[in-house]
């Protein structure tokens, strides 16, 4: 898919592993960046807007990371990424 030049990205895009419960995408479980993948062990925050749901969360790896799921596009990113 072609980048729009005039589109706002927020983040990195991401590859994510979701558990859906009642609905499609509820919680993402694992993601990967930059080639390595990432399991996710707790949920530490969540909220939503219209354009999107967001996701702090801790992962095994080490360190906490807020994922952002772009509901108009449907893709998942990483939203400044932090590598500790």
């Amino acid at each position: 898919m072609a980048e729009n030049p005039g589109e706002k990205r927020l983040g990195e895009p991401v590859a994510v592993t979701c558990y859906a419960g009642y609905k499609a995408d509820e919680r993402p479980t694992a993601f990967t960046w930059r080639e390595q993948r990432y399991h996710v062990i707790d949920i530490v925050d969540r909220w939503y807007d219209q354009d999107g749901n967001y996701f702090k969360v801790l992962v095994q790896e080490g360190g906490q990371h807020l994922l952002r799921h772009d509901l108009n596009e449907d893709r998942w990113e990483l939203v400044a990424p932090r590598e500790e």
